[in-house]
């Protein structure tokens, strides 16, 4: 079959290796059941034929219920212990993913595409449940019950034994040809379902702008589109699961045939007893039948097969592909120096550009340092590459004169960061500002809400802090929740302070009214504050302009305002715009 190596990644699992010893071990007492099920139904009929009465082979009947009943026991058992194994493995590559996730940051988000990692995330691990769930038993009853059957029935019948023999290996060639047409079926219906789900979040995400662009219904048979092309691809995966479920009944049917006809004949011309040849005949589609069952399962744990793949390959992913640095201090003081030396960031999407390129500056201390250039000059890729969520692709970081990976969880704990557009989560606001800190006691919270200014807010909520903000719950305004994200910072309280154009989306009034609080939030704290708006330069220490992915200078306001340089062009063309 396919994917062999996914297989066989399975015994790696938690609890695998034991599960797969009980369930051979019940699976072997399910094959004693079944086997006096069929001597004991065998038995039942004969003497019903050879004219017994009824009190004389009760004791049968009694039998083959008592085999019956312990068959299915040890079915539920299996099925119980094979269910317990998938959900907790099933949950355990979800939180390790989530965890990965936050570790490889939005920049990794942003190149997998968010509708495909949603959809991994929740769709993807409830398949990867059901395929842990069936693989386990079915391999394991393929490869011990047509065994047990077939070493039965050598010793009832040789016969028929050989023609059980002889089919088993066709019927499983057969659906290994069918399996790895199945899987170039679904690695194609993969690629496509990775783009639906990616478009159809793009799409959410963008149909106000659509709308108020009227471009709406345009966009409807981009999404038709899309849809088709995911419908064709289900279509074939379908047509050949029937195909694969129609061939292996046929040959199933084809090969009890044969053995019915051979005990037949024999039986006719006395070479055999009716209780031997019923029992054989009751035993034939047993021994096929787990070999039906897997190929069934085959294509209902396809997506489950192929999602547990994806899932494994992306949490096992590195984080970067540079040399790990010298361990990151545990807190930043006064004193600190970081420093950036021939650094460069490259997106690795096929353009020679680089995001970053070559750039050498140090933030020493409790700094203030505005990050200010054009659109696509890469203020918010220096943002990411101080947060850790990219990697440098040369060059070297240093902290304290010691070569350092900004990647590491222990450096992101000492930073908060403040993005353009920060999110709420369907939540208490209470705890979307304990979101970093979800320890922090009622006084705390309280202070946070005092420093951020929400006091206001606050107070016109019938619930207070418990009243219910984000997704479902009641909207803010984008003022209000930056001040979310303000008073998040002022309850986690860490050293180093990150905003990537905080107010860019908002109004200079709302802005002027939330920069007293930012202020207050940048006492004590290494900042990085990369913006569009020039007023923000008079709280900066110093001042860091790029241009085109270089750092074209750096220095206090009054050192580059007496250049004639990048700064002072854009001092310039803002004062020329309000003019």
């Amino acid at each position: 079959m396919p994917s062999l190596s996914m297989d066989r990644e399975i015994f790696t699992y938690k609890g695998a290796r034991r599960l797969f010893a009980l369930t051979a071990l019940l699976t072997v007492g399910q094959g004693i059941c079944i086997i006096f099920q069929a001597i004991f139904l065998a038995g039942l009929v004969s003497g019903l034929f050879a004219g017994q009465s009824v009190s004389a082979i009760g004791s049968r009947a009694l039998l083959f219920f008592a085999a019956l009943v312990c068959r299915y026991f040890f079915v539920f058992l299996i099925k119980h212990f094979s269910y317990r194994f998938a959900e907790r493995t099933s949950s355990d590559m979800r939180k390790k993913f989530l965890a990965k996730l936050f570790e490889l940051g939005h920049g990794f988000i942003r190149g997998q595409g968010t509708g495909t990692l949603v959809t991994l995330t929740l769709e993807g691990t409830a398949q990867i449940r059901q395929y842990l769930e069936l693989f386990i038993p079915k391999m394991a009853a393929n490869g011990i019950l047509p065994l047990m059957i077939l070493a039965y029935v050598f010793v009832e019948d040789r016969l028929s034994a050989l023609i059980l023999l002889i089919t088993m290996p066709v019927l499983i060639i057969f659906m290994i040809l069918l399996g790895l047409a199945a899987q170039k079926k679904m690695n194609d219906r993969w690629a496509s379902y990775r783009v639906l789900s990616n478009h159809f979040i793009d799409s959410l995400r963008g149909l106000a702008t659509l709308r108020y662009l009227g471009l709406s219904k345009l966009h409807q048979k981009s999404i038709e589109r899309v849809s088709d092309k995911y419908r064709v691809m289900t279509m074939g995966t379908l047509r050949l699961a029937f195909l694969s479920s129609f061939a292996l009944d046929f040959f199933t049917m084809l090969s009890i045939a044969f053995v019915a006809v051979s005990l037949g004949l024999r039986l006719v011309d006395g070479h055999i007893l009716l209780g031997p040849a019923l029992t054989v005949l009751i035993l034939a589609p047993e021994y096929f039948l787990p070999v039906r069952e897997l190929g069934q399962d085959y294509h209902a744990t396809l997506d489950g097969r192929e999602a547990a793949h994806k899932l494994n390959a992306l949490a096992s992913r590195e984080e970067n592909d540079h040399t790990q640095g010298d361990l990151i201090p545990g807190t930043w003081s006064d004193h600190s120096v970081l420093a950036f030396e021939e650094s460069s960031v490259d997106y690795r999407d096929g353009k020679q550009k680089k995001a970053l390129d070559s750039i050498n500056f140090s933030a020493c201390g409790f700094e203030k340092i505005g990050i200010i250039g054009a659109s696509g000059a890469g203020k918010s890729t220096l943002i990411d590459l101080i947060g850790g969520f990219l990697g440098a692709a040369s060059g070297s970081i240093k902290i304290n004169g010691r070569k350092a990976d900004l990647t590491d969880a222990k450096w992101r704990r000492l930073i908060t960061y403040i993005p353009q557009h920060p999110y709420l989560f369907s939540a208490s606001l209470k705890e979307n500002i304990a979101f970093y800190a979800p320890e922090a006691t009622e006084q705390q919270i309280t202070g946070a809400v005092r420093s951020a200014g929400l006091e206001t807010l606050v107070s016109q909520f019938p619930k207070g802090l418990n009243e219910k903000i984000g997704a479902g719950g009641r909207q803010l305004s984008g003022g209000q929740e930056q001040r979310v994200a303000l008073a998040r910072a002022f309850l986690c309280d860490r050293p180093i302070l990150l905003l990537d154009e905080p107010t860019a989306h908002l109004d200079i009034e709302t802005e002027y009214e939330l920069k007293e609080a930012m202020i207050r939030l940048f006492q004590g704290k290494l900042v990085f504050l990369a913006t569009h708006r020039l007023h923000w330069m008079d709280q900066m220490d110093r001042i860091a302009v790029f241009k085109e992915g270089r750092l074209a200078e750096i220095g206090t306001q009054s050192e580059l305002l007496q250049k004639d340089g990048s700064y002072r062009s854009l001092v310039r063309s803002q004062l020329e715009g309000i003019q």
